[in-house]
C-alpha cells in the first residue's frame, strides 16, 4: 500500500521510491503496482478502511504530548 500511495497519490516514479527504499527493486515496485491495478478496488477499500481506523483512533486517543500537557497545566494550577 505504501508503494500505492507514494506512486498514485505523491506522484513518486519508481525510481524515486527505489531511492527511498534502497532494499527493494524497481521490479518489486512494478510488481507491487501491477498487482494494485489487478485488485484496485479491493486494495482502495483496504486503504479507506486503515484511513478510517487511523482517524477514529486519533478521535478516541489523546496524545502522549496532550497528556503531558494537560497534566503540567493542573500542576501548575495547583
Amino acid at each position: 500500500m505504501d508503494i500505492v500511495e507514494w506512486h498514485e497519490h505523491q506522484g513518486m516514479t519508481a525510481d524515486e521510491i527505489v531511492s527511498h527504499i534502497p532494499t527493494i527493486s524497481l521490479g518489486d515496485v512494478h510488481a507491487a503496482l501491477a498487482y494494485y491495478f489487478d485488485h484496485m478496488e479491493e486494495i482502495q477499500e483496504d486503504m479507506r478502511a486503515e484511513r478510517a481506523f487511523a482517524e477514529e483512533s486519533r478521535r478516541n486517543h489523546s496524545s502522549l504530548v496532550e497528556d503531558r500537557l494537560h497534566r503540567r497545566g493542573m500542576k501548575e494550577a495547583s
